[in-house]
C-alpha cells in the first residue's frame, strides 16, 4: 500500500510539473508574438509615412505644374523685343531668348523696308530721307502691344545701328509702352559702329524703367559670345 501511494504521489508531481512547463512555454510564445506584431506595425507606419510623403510631393509637383501654366512661355519674366532690317538682329535676339529662357516680340513696320529703302548710300532712299528729316521717323508698327506685358521683369531691346543711333522703328515701341518696374537691356548689331549713346537715347525717350548698359554685336555674331554675355548678366 505504501509503495502504491508513493507511486501515485510521484505520478501527480510529474503531471503537475508538465502542466506548469507548458503554461510557461505558452506565455513566452505570446510575448514573442507580441514583439513581432509591434515590429510589423512600426514597419507599416513607416511605409504609410513614406506613402504620405510621396503623395505630398506628387501633390506639390502637380500644384507647381498648374501654377506654371499661368505664366507666358519661357521663363515667364524675360522678353526680347527686336527690330531687324536684314536678319542680323533677329539672329542675336533668338540667341538671347534661348540663353535667358525668354519670349520674343518682333517689331514690324506697317510698311516694311525694302532693300532699296535700306540703301543708305542713295540720298533718295527711304532711310536717307528719314535720317535727313526727323519728322519722317515716326514709323508705324503692326503692333506695339505685348501680351502679358506686366508679367515681364526684364526686357531686352534690340536693333541695328542707323547713323550712330537705334533704328527708329524701335522708337515707336519705346514711346508706346510703360517700362516702370522693368530692367531694360539694349543690344544692337552693326558691322563697325559701337552701341554709342543709342541705349541712353532710348532710355530718355521712355522716361521709365531701369535701363542698363547695352551691348553691341557684330553682324553674324557667334552664339557662344551672346550666351556668355547673357550669362554674365546674372538674370
Amino acid at each position: 500500500m505504501k509503495v502504491k501511494k508513493i507511486l501515485s504521489i510521484l505520478l501527480i508531481s510529474v503531471t503537475v510539473f508538465g502542466l506548469l512547463a507548458g503554461c510557461s512555454s505558452n506565455t513566452n510564445d505570446s510575448q514573442d508574438a507580441g514583439a513581432d506584431n509591434t515590429a510589423v506595425e512600426e514597419d507599416q507606419n513607416s511605409t504609410a509615412g513614406s506613402s504620405d510623403d510621396a503623395d505630398a510631393a506628387q501633390t506639390e509637383a502637380q500644384s507647381g505644374t498648374a501654377d506654371s501654366t499661368d505664366v507666358p512661355s519661357g521663363s515667364g519674366n524675360v522678353l526680347v523685343v527686336y527690330y531687324s532690317a536684314t536678319g542680323n538682329t533677329e539672329e542675336v535676339a533668338n540667341y538671347i531668348a534661348d540663353a535667358a529662357g525668354g519670349d520674343l516680340f518682333e517689331l514690324e513696320p506697317t510698311e516694311p523696308y525694302t532693300d532699296d529703302d535700306l540703301n543708305w548710300t542713295d540720298d533718295n532712299s527711304r532711310v536717307s530721307q528719314e535720317y535727313a528729316n526727323e519728322s519722317l521717323r515716326d514709323v508705324e508698327l503692326v503692333s506695339t502691344e505685348v501680351k502679358n506685358w506686366d508679367s515681364y521683369d526684364t526686357v531686352f531691346i534690340g536693333y541695328p545701328i542707323w547713323w550712330g543711333i537705334a533704328a527708329w522703328p524701335v522708337d515707336t515701341f519705346v514711346e508706346a509702352n510703360d517700362f516702370t518696374g522693368k530692367t531694360v537691356i539694349p543690344f544692337c548689331t552693326s558691322s563697325s559702329s559701337g552701341i554709342g549713346d543709342s541705349g541712353n537715347l532710348l532710355a530718355d525717350l521712355a522716361g521709365t524703367g531701369e535701363w542698363q548698359d547695352g551691348e553691341r554685336f557684330r553682324s553674324g555674331a557667334d552664339e557662344a559670345d551672346v550666351q556668355e554675355w547673357v550669362n554674365g548678366l546674372g538674370l
